[in-house]
């Protein structure tokens, strides 16, 4: 079984615990916000027409397209994130 740690994957994507942590929170409060666009939207249609869907291709595009962070120094390259 592997070792359980706060910095493993963190370390995977060339972040310490701390910038880990401040990226996902980020994230995840974009995701609430257009969670609840969403929401509102299914009750009232003409409100959020665009939101739920532009909050999406900004969050991936954080994550994926726009990611320059190398490894952090002692990450294996092939670890799995």
């Amino acid at each position: 079984m592997a070792r359980w740690s706060f910095t493993r994957h963190p370390a995977t994507v060339g972040e310490s615990y701390l910038e880990h942590m401040a990226t996902a929170g980020g994230f995840g409060w974009r995701m609430l916000g257009g969670a609840l666009a969403c929401f509102a939207h299914a009750v009232v249609p003409f409100w959020f027409e665009t939101t739920g869907s532009a909050t999406i291709r900004a969050l991936h595009d954080r994550m994926v397209v726009n990611r320059h962070r190398a490894p952090a120094a002692g990450a294996r390259a092939d670890a799995a994130p």
